[in-house]
């Protein structure tokens, strides 16, 4: 098959199918991919503008029966680190969130057998009420699809529930793969691919702002890759005319240090810069109608997220004042403010501020 001719198709915002995306996933070469994905963040973002933003991802609680094999973060009810935050404790947290000029926070943690939806739902009421400006970026499929067999009612009603108490938006957690192989392996209490993709069709259909993920890098195949992509892509489709749908796509890497998944079963990360870029690439290649596509400078660096910005990539991720899971495994960069917007400015594009429905806050000075 002429890669040229896949190129073609790819710029004039035509849908790929699996097999052609496999395709350029195997045979294109990596300066071919980036080229023709930044041509495609220029048709969805024009001009030289690339976001960040500053949040905090706050931990509801550790417990949780799901126990990943690739997640360090989790605690069974017993041990003697679990925890659930205390309202004390949001405080304080969303004090210092306003104090350095952020005003989102990112709530997830375990899907703890202890917390229903009466918790959830007055903990976003309590929150909202002492912060009435504060953006909840909370929870996932997975915690959905758990609170609705918990509480035997529909995905729908209990987001209905969480919109009315001041859920804000929904973030793609507990993607991984979308792929029961996959998901069987390294995440089989989870929700199922048809059960996440499930809940994300319901959050379209409210208009409820989402984002869409992808760990990769352990035991899925380059095959699988394509296909999540595909998955998302035909989702978004399906969304109702001027609804959010996806409003970006996040890719990161697995990360290995002392997770079960490596210690027990010897799955080691496969990152690789290179590989890296190319899945940037391929992403903005493959989702044709989702607009921001995020590099994770949380798990790449400053030198990898710069060159993502030439691959497809409009946006460096956030700040991240607070973030627990990922760091857990080994993922170690933090980035201030200031770094952000220079990461931004050396890869050769002008940094603006957003929000996390990447609108605009504000242009940085030059």
């Amino acid at each position: 098959m002429n890669l040229n001719r896949l190129y073609d198709k790819a710029l004039n915002l035509e849908a790929l199918t699996t097999k052609e995306g496999e395709l350029l996933y195997a045979s294109a070469p990596l300066g071919e991919l980036m080229f023709v994905a930044n041509e495609l963040r220029k048709k969805h973002v024009p001009g030289r503008n690339a976001g960040w933003m500053i949040d905090r991802n706050v931990n509801i609680t550790n417990i949780c029966f799901s126990q990943c094999s690739f997640c360090n973060f989790c605690r069974k009810k017993d041990d003697p680190d679990a925890y659930v935050t205390t309202i004390e404790e949001y405080r304080k947290k969303i004090d210092e969130l306003f104090l350095l000029g952020g005003d989102q926070l990112l709530l997830q943690g375990g899907m703890n057998p202890a917390l229903g939806l009466k918790f959830y739902a007055g903990l976003f009421r309590k929150l909202k009420e002492l912060y009435p400006s504060l953006k909840l970026h909370a929870l996932g499929p997975p915690e959905i699809v758990f609170l609705a067999k918990k509480e035997r009612i529909s995905l729908r009603e209990v987001l209905s529930v969480l919109m009315n108490a001041g859920l804000d938006s929904l973030p793609g957690a507990g993607a991984e793969i979308l792929s029961d192989r996959v998901r069987k392996i390294v995440s089989p209490a989870k929700a199922t691919t048809e059960e996440w993709v499930a809940v994300m069709r319901e959050a379209h259909i409210l208009n409820l702002p989402t984002s869409a993920t992808m760990m990769y890098g352990h035991i899925e195949t380059p095959g699988e890759r394509i296909e999540h992509l595909v998955k998302l892509r035909d989702l978004q489709a399906l969304k109702p005319e001027g609804h959010y749908g996806f409003i970006a796509f996040i890719p990161w890497p697995f990360q290995d240090e002392g997770t079960r998944l490596r210690t027990e079963s010897g799955v080691k990360s496969s990152y690789s810069s290179q590989g890296y870029l190319k899945l940037i690439a391929i992403s903005r290649i493959m989702l044709n109608n989702i607009v921001n596509i995020q590099a994770s400078v949380l798990t790449v660096g400053r030198e990898t997220g710069m060159l993502a910005l030439h691959a497809g990539a409009n946006d460096v991720g956030s700040v991240m004042i607070e973030e627990n899971v990922v760091s857990a495994a080994g993922g170690g960069n933090r980035f201030g403010a200031d770094e952000l917007r220079s990461i931004i400015r050396e890869a050769g594009f002008n940094p603006v501020q957003r929000n996390q429905k990447y609108e605009p806050i504000k242009k940085d000075a030059c």
